[in-house]
């Protein structure tokens, strides 16, 4: 089917998009190679429809459907989407997203290259054609360019080559795409989403929860929004959570399931209660995480899938808990839970276990831990777990709490490191205890240096007075001002492991004082009815855990990247994130550390996810391309891509386009 059929269709109602399919998400990178692919006529896929009844089925946005079949788009909505809006010159009617993406798309009839308007570059110059004004206006358009351009005399020697480039940019209209339909009566949602994931392994899946949400959304066309709402509260408050989680805990509460097929059949107001529900119970289970173990942020909440757990168990008790100790028993299995990584592997199953351990009210909190002790064993923290490294290890938000509310106090200030601190300089930062640069010297490894032991957490005035100082120099001035402060954050206080050659046998000690911390703290929220067996001295230790692929090698690379971070800003742009941690997005596990990445684009919205990985191996490439990310192994690469591709229109931001 003709691209220029394909449209006509969606104005007329023949062509629409489901309520399950998410909302268009191509950044301006994707439109030009998209454009670039049809202009070289290369091969762009082919599109899956779903013939349907239009009576039968919920189509997103307010337009009117054909009468009788209507084709659902399952398969190339981006491209759909893209399309239209460079034609068109406006979105479809079941547009939702950033309509810049596709906004003033130009193309150089010369070098034959498609980019973004940017008045600095294109504003009077000749070759710069905006290609929606030509499409918009087809062969009359086509008369008007060829008239402008026989006006410009440097043209004249190739004025019928660059007609022919406007003329191949017009046929775009015209390329065949092939569209695979599915029909027949026992085509129900359900089976037409098995079938897109069948054939798009390669693209985004549509999940379980795409397919609840669909349905949601049939019922209750206002429901997507509402959740979006709920989700825009808590991420200003710090949480990253997404739709696909929120709707876990939504039918948790519901039907005490994990699988989101028993969603399906919910009447609407079982789903707007639930929603309500959730919202409640969450806000309360975060209040306490938060209040209880210091765990107040998105990067140090770990263990996020035990939320559906105790969401339900508090929504059982009327949104609220009895007591203390009922609190903190439930605060303890989800610290627990989450150390040891309960639902980083099949979480529905985990999930459906723990919801039948709780289903009997009066001992719900002993059935979670009698097959938290059955799928893992001991409970008891050993000095080998916080072995870990790097911000990614799981051990690290543990070392976080324990700063939080426990006696940790700050080595500037001697105050306690509690969340009333105020103030911009009062805010926490991760400090290496023995620095990167005087550790790297000494031929220590990268997860020998970025050790969780070798961490502590101070005030930003603090971090930076003490700068990259060794503790053999800072340790005794910070004791002789405030005494305590040191031990206060679990630093061992024989002198001799101050020193650098020790720092090995530092990080044991401290490993070890660390756990002992983290048992008392165990202990404490089970008000001494222990759940696990003691771990005694001379008990040997579990094996060191797997180091997670990338993040920074030495002190040297720390410097160029830095370095590269600071030319970023010096160009009025965002500055990265160093040591990104790449987390899978349903469990939260970390994947890999990112040596500075930009995970929303360096202009969020205009261009992919960007990261400059230096020395890095195969693996930490492959994890940062399967997650999307455009990434660069070298600085001089990076910045030129920066420089052609990002600064330009950084500098000139979207201005209206000029038309010929």
């Amino acid at each position: 089917m003709k691209i220029s059929t394909i449209l006509d269709h969606i104005d007329n109602g023949d062509v629409a998009l489901p309520k399950f399919q998410r909302g268009y998400v191509w950044n301006r990178d994707q439109v030009r190679g998209l454009m670039d692919s049809l202009y070289k006529r290369h091969p762009v896929g082919s599109l899956l429809v779903w013939v349907t009844a239009a009576d039968e089925v919920d189509s997103r946005g307010d337009q009117e459907l054909s009468p009788g079949t209507v084709r659902l788009l399952l398969d190339g909505q981006q491209r759909i989407t893209s399309l239209y809006g460079i034609i068109r010159g406006v979105p479809p009617a079941f547009f939702d997203g950033n309509a810049q993406a596709f906004s003033g798309l130009h193309f150089n009839i010369e070098s034959e290259e498609f980019r973004f308007y940017q008045p600095t570059l294109m504003k009077d110059s000749p070759l710069w054609i905006d290609v929606t004004t030509l499409m918009r206006n087809g062969d009359e358009g086509l008369g008007e360019h060829i008239t402008w351009l026989g006006q410009q005399p440097e043209l004249a020697s190739q004025l019928v080559e660059f007609i022919g480039r406007l003329n191949r940019i017009l046929g775009i209209r015209e390329i065949d795409m092939h569209v695979e339909e599915v029909t027949g009566a026992d085509k129900t949602v359900d089976v037409v989403v098995d079938i897109f994931n069948r054939v798009n392994s390669g693209g985004t899946k549509l999940s379980q929860g795409d397919l609840a949400l669909a349905k949601i959304c049939g019922s209750w066309p206002a429901g997507r929004e509402r959740m979006q709402d709920v989700l825009e509260r808590w991420q200003k408050n710090g949480y990253e959570f997404n739709l696909d989680w929120l709707l876990r805990n939504m039918n948790a509460i519901i039907t005490g399931e994990a699988r989101f097929a028993y969603l399906h059949d919910t009447p609407t107001s079982a789903i707007q209660d639930g929603l309500a529900r959730a919202e409640k119970s969450i806000d309360y289970a975060l209040n306490l995480i938060a209040g209880r173990l210091g765990l107040d942020h998105d990067r140090v909440l770990f263990g996020r899938y035990a939320l559906p757990v105790m969401s339900r168990y508090i929504d059982q008790r009327g949104g609220k808990l009895s007591n203390l100790a009922e609190r903190d028993r439930l605060l303890c299995w989800y610290f627990q839970s989450a150390m040891w990584g309960r639902f980083s592997g099949s979480t529905e199953s985990t999930l459906d276990v723990d919801f039948e351990a709780i289903e009997n009210q009066e001992d719900g909190t002993n059935r979670l831990f009698e097959e938290l002790r059955l799928w893992h064993g001991s409970l008891r923290v050993e000095p080998a777990h916080f072995r870990g490294w790097s911000l990614g290890a799981r051990f690290y938000p543990v070392l976080y709490a324990l700063t939080r509310i426990g006696d940790a106090k700050d080595w500037g200030s001697g105050l306690a490191l509690k969340g009333s601190l105020l103030g911009k300089m009062s805010s926490l930062e991760v400090h290496h205890i023995f620095p990167k640069a005087l550790l790297y010297d000494h031929g220590y490894k990268r997860p020998q240096v970025n050790a969780v032991a070798n961490f502590c957490l101070l005030t930003k005035d603090t971090n930076i007075q003490i700068s990259a100082r060794p503790p053999s120099e800072y340790f005794s001035e910070v004791e002789e001002r405030y005494p305590g402060a040191l031990s206060s954050q679990w630093i061992p206080m024989d002198r001799e492991l101050w020193q650098t050659e020790n720092y090995l046998q530092f990080l044991e000690e401290r490993q070890r004082l660390l756990a002992n911390a983290a048992n008392a703290l165990v202990e404490e929220l089970l008000h001494g009815d222990s759940e696990y067996e003691p771990w005694e001295e001379g008990q040997p230790l579990m094996p060191e855990p797997a180091a997670i692929p990338g993040g920074i090698e030495d002190a040297e690379e720390e410097a160029v990247l830095k370095s590269t971070n600071d030319w970023i800003c010096q160009l009025g742009l965002p500055a990265g994130h160093i040591e990104h941690e790449l987390a899978h997005l349903s469990t939260g596990e970390p994947l890999a550390i990112l040596d500075l990445a930009w995970p929303n684009g360096i202009q969020e919205g205009f261009s992919d996810p960007v990261a400059l990985l230096l020395d890095e191996g195969p693996e930490t490439l492959q994890i940062a391309n399967d997650h999307g990310f455009r990434h660069f192994t070298n600085v001089e690469a990076f910045k030129h891509y920066v420089e052609t591709e990002v600064m330009a229109f950084a500098a000139d931001g979207v201005a209206e386009v000029p038309s010929y």
